[in-house]
């Protein structure tokens, strides 16, 4: 893993969506040109970056779409199904639950907890929002090893340390804050204002003055 670019693992999970619109298709086959050229990256590219991880293509053939979708999903580790909790049933906590894209991509949202003792007990479809004093015999007994953390930047910090002492080991962040944790705990910050501040950026470097009021 330290000698993958971290660029090649996040372009891996861009093959695996194109691959996965592509059998949807029927398509049986498909070539590294035709990949990149679907992402706007290079055939060489492609190439360069499924050799990361092994030996790819068949000759006068190309990737096998079927092949190549159940090996790029080994290399992810979603193969298999894995338990997830949320912490924050806030807006955007609610939203999450509402998201019906985590199972289909090897993720199941297994239970959602909440400080807030206005929100515990409430039901959103299957799924019971939980006091935060249940988290950890939850993670032992569901074996979560992942979390969504969707709760106050403030709150965020104390969140991840519970988390981590009670086992898991992958974090996706949705609070605008940088989180401290140990060496063998994994956070994904996701900074929608950030996001939205790049793309100002782009737009302001790329298409020219904002539209007069």
């Amino acid at each position: 893993m330290q000698d993958i670019p971290g660029p090649a693992i996040y372009r891996i999970s861009f093959y695996l969506r194109q691959l996965e619109t592509l059998q949807r298709a029927s398509h049986e086959t498909v070539s590294s040109k035709e990949l990149g050229k679907a992402l706007g990256y290079s055939d060489a590219q492609v190439r360069k970056d499924l050799t990361y991880f092994g030996q790819f293509g068949h000759p006068g053939v190309g990737y096998r779409v079927e092949e190549l979708i159940q090996r790029l999903k080994k290399i992810l580790g979603t193969d298999r199904v894995w338990p997830v909790v949320l912490i924050g049933a806030g807006n955007l906590g609610r939203a999450l639950m509402s998201y019906k894209g985590f199972l289909r991509k090897g993720f199941q949202l297994a239970a959602v907890f909440d400080a807030d003792p206005a929100k515990v007990g409430r039901r959103f479809g299957e799924l019971e929002i939980l006091p935060m004093e249940k988290l950890q015999a939850c993670v032992h007994e569901l074996q979560v090893r992942m979390a969504i953390i969707a709760v106050t930047p403030e709150a965020a910090q104390s969140v991840v340390d519970l988390l981590a002492a009670a086992g898991v080991r992958g974090v996706l962040n949705f609070s605008p804050t940088n989180l401290k944790t140990p060496p063998d705990v994994y956070v994904q910050s996701v900074d929608l204002a950030l996001q939205l501040e790049q793309l100002s950026f782009r737009m302001s470097m790329g298409a020219g003055p904002p539209l007069a009021p």
